[in-house]
């Protein structure tokens, strides 16, 4: 393999680097999140929603050789840990105790967005290796007290633990389109899961409609699924759905009350404004699906998806409502988006942070990771301490959700072990 002398430029905005650079980068990777595309990050600097004025202080890391780009990064100054969903502020609570700042710190991350996926883009491992040395080498430099990397790749894990980087792990719930057979024996879990194989014996993979999946659920489950979307009809609610530049700008205006209101009924306000939609719409509309309830012919609620055509992927994203209907949340969020995928072909639908109700609707647990460096030697041991005792915990927590699966119990083979399943 070839070794090159790179030469590091921190960027002040992702504009400072051409889309077309970025973006064939990105290409590159196994997990191109659509949300890493440089058209996205650009729109959250320059709509004003990541920017120095909210805590978002844009340093992009680029390694270059000559004029040609071999790796890059989107990295933030952090004046607080909002936005984030991988949450550090006891951490930094500990900081201030003793006197110390632990802002502001750095952050590989893409704001406001808990979707796992690429983030140090490079030409090859070298490059990637070398970028890692070149954020920890920043940090050291500009005195920051930390360096966080948020929902990265295996590969990106690898080189951050490769260069001495903390691991940290934190569940999601994801659905995949494959008829599901529980096959891990209880207390065998692999790395990345929580115990379930998919796929079916004879071959069969992907759901043909959303009565198909429900027949791959435990009848309690079917039971409340149907139970939940007979509420919602019931309350004379139907959907549409709109793709891409189908998306009209009054049903982008639509969402945008919605979603705003949704926020400002729990006491906050959003943290991506209309400007930045509006600018998605215009620059990638190929990654947007929006769903639009409506009753007695007036639109209530609506759920914006991001998708990945090339991949198969769907990612829930946002969502408000200006009525109050007893189950819509579920309608809109998970059931709709699922029987989508269905009838599209797509292979995943990834739920976003946290929330464990997501298992009823058989999105499954997913571990993943983000990498973490301290520059205070005895922070960093207290720290690495506490990931020891919270990883235990994940892997205890993983285990304890493979119980609780909501698939039926179907073993792969006469001779599959399977897991004791409570309801």
């Amino acid at each position: 393999m070839a070794k090159f002398d790179y030469v590091t430029r921190v960027l002040n905005s992702p504009l400072d680097v051409t889309a077309s650079e970025w973006d064939a980068l990105l290409a590159l990777e196994p997990d191109p999140s659509p949300f890493m595309r440089h058209d996205y990050l650009a729109a959250l600097q320059t709509s004003g929603c990541a920017t120095a004025a909210t805590g978002w202080q844009a340093r992009f890391v680029t390694l270059w050789v000559g004029d040609t780009l071999h790796a890059a990064c989107p990295m933030y100054l952090k004046q607080h840990s909002y936005g984030e969903y991988v949450f550090d502020w006891a951490w930094a609570n500990a900081y201030e105790q003793h006197g110390l700042s632990y802002y502001p710190k750095a952050l590989v991350a893409v704001p406001f967005t808990p979707v796992p996926g690429a983030r140090l883009l490079a030409r090859d491992p070298a490059a990637r290796a070398a970028l890692v040395q070149a954020l920890l080498q920043h940090a050291r430099d500009e005195d920051l007290s930390s360096l966080h990397l948020l929902f990265a790749q295996p590969q990106d894990v690898a080189a951050c633990e490769q260069a001495g980087m903390m691991l940290r792990h934190t569940v999601q719930f994801h659905w995949q389109n494959m008829a599901p057979t529980l096959t891990a024996a209880r207390g065998s879990l692999p790395p990345g899961g929580a115990g379930f194989t998919l796929g079916r014996p004879g071959g069969e993979t992907a759901f043909h409609d959303f009565d198909h999946f429900l027949a791959s659920l435990q009848q309690e489950k079917r039971k409340k699924i149907r139970q939940e979307r007979r509420k919602v009809a019931e309350a004379g609610v139907s959907f549409r759905w709109s793709r891409g530049a189908d998306i009209s700008s009054n049903e982008w205006d639509f969402f945008y009350r919605c979603y705003e209101r949704t926020y400002l009924e729990h006491g906050n306000a959003p943290y991506l404004n209309r400007d930045f939609f509006h600018r998605l719409a215009h620059s990638v509309p190929e990654n947007w699906l929006l769903f639009v309830a409506e009753r007695e012919g007036r639109p209530v609620a609506a759920s914006l998806i991001g998708i990945d055509a090339e991949h198969g992927v769907a990612y829930g994203r946002y969502w408000g409502a200006l009525e109050r209907v007893d189950c819509l949340h579920f309608e809109a969020c998970y059931y709709q988006p699922l029987a989508w995928c269905i009838e599209h072909g797509f292979q995943r639908f990834e739920g976003g942070a946290q929330g464990e109700h997501k298992m009823a609707r058989a999105l499954l647990p997913v571990r993943t990771t983000s990498a973490h460096w301290l520059a205070h030697p005895a922070f960093a041991d207290a720290v690495e301490r506490f990931l020891q005792r919270e990883g235990d915990g994940i892997g205890q927590y993983l285990e304890h959700l493979s119980q609780r699966s909501p698939l039926k119990v179907t073993a792969a083979s006469p001779d599959a072990p399977v897991p004791h399943n409570r309801g």
